[in-house]
């Protein structure tokens, strides 16, 4: 049976692979299933699909990006730092089982990598758009953002609290450094102010003496 979101994400993909391809949508929902997530799990998955339906104009291949959404965290652990590479190599495999074009399965491929850094050329559209829709959550609202930020938190569980806020700040520190934290216009426009006072809000509570 399985939860709503499961059913959603189950339709999704039969939508963009086909029936045929629903052994595989299945290993990767379950996969953003694993026990160890807290925030990359099919809550993540199913909150950036709609984001890039609203964007899907900014894209090159719209379909592509979805596809790279679905195997953006297809492999994920926080002891490994080579969890994109992973997954890209992952969606290379499942995809060319498929019989999906070897432009696509090199598209996703490449856009999977690239969440690494999310740090896409001016000129990518397909980049921009699934690195929009994976940062979205910056923008949420403040149940949204604090039920993120603990899901992040609880993924680390085992780090000390004094290295974890040292880690997040450098991240948020990062984050808020960049000129823009959205590439398309869209984003820039409904995400853009949002993220930015979460991301000072947080820094600040981080920053602050520990009781």
């Amino acid at each position: 049976m399985g939860t709503s979101t499961e059913t959603g994400l189950r339709e999704r993909w039969a939508a963009l692979a086909g029936a045929d391809a629903a052994a595989v949508g299945d290993d990767l929902i379950r996969r953003y299933q694993e026990p160890h997530r807290r925030y990359h799990t099919v809550d993540h998955l199913a909150a950036m699909l709609p984001v890039i339906d609203e964007l899907a104009g900014d894209a090159a291949d719209a379909d592509a990006v979805r596809y790279a959404a679905f195997f953006h965290d297809a492999v994920y652990a926080v002891d490994r730092a080579d969890n994109e590479e992973q997954s890209a190599v992952l969606a290379e495999q499942m995809l060319g089982s498929l019989g999906a074009a070897p432009e696509l399965v090199h598209e996703v491929a490449r856009l999977v990598r690239l969440t690494a850094t999310h740090d896409p050329a001016d000129d990518d559209r397909n980049g921009g758009v699934l690195c929009d829709a994976d940062l979205a959550v910056l923008a949420a609202d403040g149940p949204g953002y604090a039920a993120y930020v603990a899901a992040v938190r609880a993924e680390y569980r085992h780090v000390p609290d004094a290295l974890f806020r040292a880690g997040r700040t450098a991240v948020l520190q990062d984050l808020v450094r960049q000129p823009r934290l959205f590439r398309t216009r869209t984003a820039r426009t409904r995400f853009e102010a949002a993220a930015r006072a979460n991301l000072e809000r947080e820094l600040i509570q981080l920053t602050e003496p520990a009781d």
